[in-house]
């Protein structure tokens, strides 16, 4: 997706600030702006502020400081249900003593609707979750996945423009929960409408975002599409929270033509991909992917240093066999490799020899 600037989005949060006691910020000068149609996914750790940062998008929440825009116009003194906004919650937020079709009418008589246009709405809400059937049920007699449907049709039954859903499926098991994923990204695409979606979990980020961005201690550390994020983090925080990561520290040697050469504590030198270091002695955090290490000299890329390893465990994983090394005073080394016809296993003692691309290996700042 092309950068969004605040003149064309659909929601701009603009030096937002948040604070519950007047003197710490949960939220410190947030700018994001959002296209319409665009999903988003507001990604982080426990207290990091995504959630703070939708519950103000929502209107449950007021800024300290900044304003907030949607479809242009300001929102910070409109209340909630005045706002158009579709909300999902992780704990479905369903009356227990109503109906599905009840819970779904009581956004549109909010708005006064008529009898007829509500049944028509409900109906259809109903049938884009696979539901149909279920318009006489109470959420007790569902399951915790038909729960969630029911509630994403209730978000969905007004036509919202903007719907946000605060960690939805972190109810749901694995296998379900994979499965709506698919389901609301697919409802996101047929319907084109804007979502701003809170998770603690990458997988979930990376699977159905068009950009996420990745929270820390009340900022924005990175704001990207997926494979933006994993192949190319801008920082240690994002490199270690976006998937498994191997980190060497060492000190940069020298830098020239896009290239890093970096001496690790251990003093082995390597090569790698300068991102946010720029001078000989900085310190830095040299961070690779499991799966871009290679042990096959076949493979290794010509001229780039390489390191000793020794095997200390190998865990089947069915499509990937997942090792653990010991490399330049690390135990927690890992190489990723698929599980394929005629894959070189390794074995726990084993001594090899490791490389990688520069490009794979990023030089980034030392946490």
């Amino acid at each position: 997706m092309t950068s969004v600037s605040g003149n064309n989005a659909f929601v701009a949060f603009e030096h937002v600030q948040k604070s519950y006691d007047g003197v710490s910020l949960v939220v410190k000068d947030l700018n994001l702006n959002i296209a319409e149609g665009e999903f988003l996914t507001m990604l982080g750790p426990s207290g990091s502020g995504k959630t703070t940062c939708l519950m103000m998008l929502a209107g449950f929440e007021t800024a300290t400081h900044g304003e907030i825009r949607l479809d242009g116009r300001p929102i910070n003194q409109v209340p909630p249900h005045k706002r158009g906004i579709g909300m999902v919650f992780q704990n479905y937020a369903l009356f227990p003593h109503m109906t599905v079709g009840e819970n779904l009418s009581f956004p549109l008589e909010v708005r006064g609707m008529g009898k007829d246009e509500r049944e028509t709405r409900i109906k259809r809400a109903l049938d884009m979750v696979q539901m149909g059937a279920f318009a006489n049920r109470r959420p007790a007699q569902l399951s915790g996945g038909q729960q969630q449907r029911i509630a994403l049709a209730r978000a969905l039954v007004f036509d919202p423009k903007l719907v946000l859903m605060d960690e939805p499926l972190g109810a749901l098991d694995k296998q379900l929960r994979e499965h709506m994923q698919f389901e609301i990204k697919r409802l996101h695409e047929s319907l084109g409408i804007t979502v701003v979606y809170v998770t603690h979990d990458q997988g979930e980020a990376l699977t159905m975002s068009d950009r996420v961005a990745v929270f820390n201690d009340g900022r924005i550390q990175q704001l990207a599409p997926p494979a933006d994020l994993y192949e190319r983090p801008e920082n240690s925080f994002v490199a270690q929270f976006i998937g498994e990561n191997n980190k060497l520290p060492g000190t940069v040697e020298e830098i020239a033509e896009g290239k890093a050469l970096v001496r690790l504590e251990t003093g082995e030198l390597i090569d790698a991909t300068p991102v946010n270091v720029s001078a000989k002695g900085q310190k830095t955090l040299v961070s690779i992917r499991p799966e871009r290490i290679e042990f096959k000299p076949e493979l290794m890329p010509a001229g780039a240093h390489g390191l000793d390893a020794e095997v200390l465990e190998v865990i089947y994983m069915g499509d990937i066999l997942r090792t653990r090394m010991r490399v330049a005073g690390s135990d927690d080394f890992v190489l990723k490799c698929r599980n394929t016809l005629g894959q070189t296993r390794l074995n726990p003692g084993e001594k090899i020899r490791i490389g990688w691309h520069p490009q794979d290996a990023r030089a980034l700042d030392a946490i």
